[in-house]
């Protein structure tokens, strides 16, 4: 077996790990590269590979950061199947024919400044046509199914508890006459006692890991917690008469965040003020998720079972917001309320007309609930930058930056080792992605103290025989 890292290696966004076996080249994940305009849009435009001899794709999730290159994938020639959960197929419908719009409107904007500037247009990297073309070799399995994708290469899907239909992908490889070798990739691990989606799946053997690091180094707090910084965050804003404005990822953030505030509402502990979710594709996956009880907590589950009134997302002062034209008209609000907008990261999407229009004004907060990556707006915004640039233009930051790491729908450190340490006997050889150099190097510390003998951290298009 040769495994070989071309994304998210040494950095979070853009999973994407080459396995070869039995004369088969499987891909884990094909993710989009977010950050820094320029240097991700070099790493996306183009594979390392001869993408014509990629026979088969395994999804983990469908955020962007492990499924967005898929459409380029098909686009260059892949005409292999793309297995997944049905929960996360159906998100990829959706949301892939949204990054195509997305790549379509940035393509399009740098082409009128670059005409300005005399220099030659720009392609999107795929089109929304593109995105939706490649749905059609999307082959959906269920949780605890096993697959032999081909000879001597089985494939089972365990809910990795991260966001509705993610995985932890198990590969049980056979070689020859060798005894077999699972292969895990962990995909995004979620957290114990999350809104919404069941917990992590224990995982009962690996002899091979591949393990995410996002938040190495960093713990989260308590559940409980979360919910009560919430709710103070919300009711400070509304003392003040101000806006709350909530960048959040549109597939299981937003989701989550709505649970809560609804919970909050119900319970009295906050005032029932109008809530907003501005963002189509949030809306879209929404439904979704009211399709998939079956990647549902128990909770959850009986919410949805009981009137209009008690449904987490559809409750009396909950709205969610369709036309271009209603998000405008948000920006003339004159009492206090809650505006969640997509995306998370603060680099497209309609929570940037939010921050040019309230981010001056001392009684707004902005609360972010997610990972701010390296060099995205989100990022500089958390780091206490006063001056920004949204749409080209300078803004002043008077309003107030809030974080709540705890909504992370990520596992930190010791979350990840007990999921990992629930593994035995221990695997033999563990390598450690999607997470920052330093939080890459905080996880392979935790690993090898908790008695992980062989932890590795590879660098992109680093190639390992197994």
């Amino acid at each position: 077996m040769i495994l070989q890292f071309w994304g998210a290696a040494q950095m979070v966004t853009g999973s994407m790990h080459l396995v070869e076996a039995n004369g088969h080249r499987v891909l884990l994940d094909c993710g989009l590269v977010q950050g820094k305009r320029m240097a991700a849009r070099a790493l996306n435009s183009e594979f390392p590979f001869d993408v014509r001899k990629i026979d088969a794709v395994v999804l983990s999730h469908a955020h962007i950061d492990h499924s967005g290159k898929i459409p380029l994938l098909v686009k260059s020639g892949f005409f292999g199947s793309i297995y997944s959960t049905s929960a996360t197929r159906d998100l990829c419908s959706t949301m892939l024919r949204d990054s195509g719009s997305l790549q379509e409107s940035d393509a399009k904007f740098v082409t009128k400044l670059n005409k300005e500037k005399g220099l030659p247009p720009v392609e999107p990297l795929y089109t929304a046509i593109d995105a939706s073309a490649s749905m059609r070799l999307f082959q959906t399995i269920e949780y605890g199914r096993s697959l032999m994708i081909f000879p001597g290469i089985k494939l089972t899907f365990h809910d990795a508890g991260h966001i509705l239909g993610s995985a932890t992908i198990t590969l049980e490889i056979t070689e020859g006459k060798s005894a077999a070798q699972t292969l895990v990739f962990t995909g995004d691990v979620g957290r114990k006692g999350a809104a919404v989606v069941r917990d992590p799946e224990i995982l009962t053997r690996a002899d091979i890991l591949i393990t995410e690091s996002t938040y190495g180094g960093r713990h989260h707090g308590p559940m409980a917690e979360v919910r009560e910084r919430l709710k103070a965050i919300v009711n400070e804003t509304v003392a003040k008469g101000g806006i709350l404005i909530i960048p959040a990822f549109a597939v299981g953030r937003i989701q989550d965040v709505v649970y809560d505030l609804h919970e909050l509402m119900k319970a009295g502990e906050i005032p029932s003020l109008p809530i907003f979710v501005d963002s189509p594709l949030a809306t879209n996956v929404t439904e979704i998720f009211r399709q998939h009880p079956e990647c549902y907590d128990e909770e959850t589950n009986k919410l949805l079972m009981e009137d209009d009134d008690h449904d987490p997302f559809g409750f009396e002062m909950l709205e969610y917001v369709h036309s271009p034209a209603d998000s405008k008209s948000l920006n003339n609000l004159q009492e206090s309320a809650i505006i969640i907008s997509a995306s998370g990261m603060c680099e497209g999407g309609r929570v940037l007309h939010h921050l040019r229009q309230w981010m001056g004004d001392s009684r707004t907060t902005v609360l972010f609930v997610g990972y701010q990556a390296e060099g995205t707006l989100g990022r500089k915004l958390t780091d206490g930058e006063k001056h920004v640039r949204v749409y080209g233009e300078e803004q002043e930051v008077r309003s107030r930056i809030e974080k709540i790491d705890g909504f992370s729908a990520h596992a930190d450190e010791g979350e990840l080792i007990d999921f990992i340490g629930a593994i035995s006997p221990k695997p033999q050889k563990v390598f450690v992605v999607h997470g920052e150099p330093e939080a890459a190097v905080a996880m392979e510390s935790a690993l090898k103290r908790s008695g992980f003998k062989d932890v590795t951290i590879p660098a992109r298009g680093q190639e390992f025989s197994l």
